[in-house]
């Protein structure tokens, strides 16, 4: 008998889904959390911020033609975090990496060590790869190089507009957080719970007279071993293999995550009973409800740091569209429409 799952798949949601590992492992302990995405609260007003005139000195770094930069020089021994080769990570090049993080990633690193992890393996890699180009002078190719001048225009772009859209360190306040918390109450309630074991019986391939046989008999042993005095569900869900260590325990799963056929008989069960056998397309299901957990709306506290992160996001972004409406107020552009019209039929030829 084998174990299959009767959850729906949950959306894994983290930065080191992106990560790719590539040197052997870190001494760095996982210490996995998982973190609730808060809800798009409310939106409060932000302010028009008028565009200030660019420093002589960021529009002379936007102007300069971009190429590749060399590694970075060796750090010292001491400040050293990891190594593969010649290739190093010092203490610095991770603060300065996590920095340029976007908050609700800088709080996914802080809470999961393994994550950190990744990360310096990633920049191991990049270091690897760009030691290499810089040697093959790859970077000073034309078309390399025009790529590498729009890509610098739109990180100089993206840099100077997250400095203009950035919310002041106090916000939100205490009064706004609580606010946005009473608007979206009903966003934070978490659903009832169940804690589920299953046994469960493959359906035979259709026509096959034999298979469906043998599975009857399967289904109908399990069924007597369940009836009888001091049956042990988890031995049995376990059968023959003895070295199973979860004897078909699915943990705690969501209501609104169980598959609706089995919700209905799980929703009828008293604490510690076993469902009559669930006919699914993959096979039978035996169910026993183990405990119940009943809904409840998070709290405050409980949800403090996301609802932050989400406030400071959906404020930067206001705050960016605002600055752009007002640029674009003060520099209208104007566009040769016909020359445009030109160029695009010219190009289906």
């Amino acid at each position: 008998m084998t174990t299959a799952l009767i959850v729906k798949p949950l959306r894994s949601i983290g930065l080191a889904a992106a990560v790719a590992a590539f040197v052997a492992p870190l001494d760095v302990s996982a210490q996995t959390q998982a973190q609730t995405q808060a809800p798009a609260p409310r939106a409060v007003q932000a302010p028009v911020r008028k565009p200030q005139p660019q420093p002589a000195a960021q529009a002379q770094a936007a102007a300069t033609p971009a190429s590749v930069a060399a590694a970075p020089k060796p750090a010292a021994p001491e400040n050293v975090i990891a190594r593969v080769g010649e290739t190093n990570v010092s203490a610095d090049d991770l603060r300065s990496y996590v920095a340029a993080l976007a908050p609700r990633e800088q709080a996914a690193l802080a809470k999961d060590p393994a994550m950190l992890s990744q990360a310096v393996r990633l920049l191991l890699a990049n270091r690897l790869v760009l030691q290499e180009a810089v040697a093959k002078k790859w970077d000073q190719q034309p078309a390399v190089a025009a790529q590498l001048d729009r890509a610098r225009e739109g990180a100089v772009v993206e840099l100077y507009l997250q400095s203009v859209s950035t919310p002041p360190a106090n916000f939100p306040s205490e009064d706004d957080l609580q606010k946005v918390y009473e608007a979206n109450r009903a966003a934070f309630l978490m659903p009832r719970q169940f804690q589920l074991a299953q046994i469960f019986v493959a359906a035979p391939k259709e026509g096959d007279k034999a298979a469906e046989d043998k599975v009857k008999q399967e289904l109908d042993d399990v069924q007597r071993k369940l009836k009888a005095p001091g049956a042990d569900f988890a031995a049995i869900a376990r059968g023959d293999n003895n070295a199973a260590k979860d004897a078909g325990d699915l943990g705690w799963v969501a209501e609104s995550q169980i598959r609706p056929e089995i919700r209905n008989q799980v929703m009828g069960l008293a604490k510690n009973s076993v469902s009559e056998p669930i006919k699914l397309d993959d096979g039978w299901h035996i169910i026993k409800l183990l405990d119940t957990k009943a809904s409840y709306t998070r709290t405050l506290p409980e949800v403090r740091d996301q609802l932050v992160l989400q406030i400071r996001s959906e404020r930067s972004n206001m705050m960016r569209r605002a600055y752009l409406a007002e640029l674009l107020k003060q520099h209208p552009p104007v566009l040769n429409e016909l020359a445009l019209s030109s160029l695009l039929d010219a190009s289906k030829k």
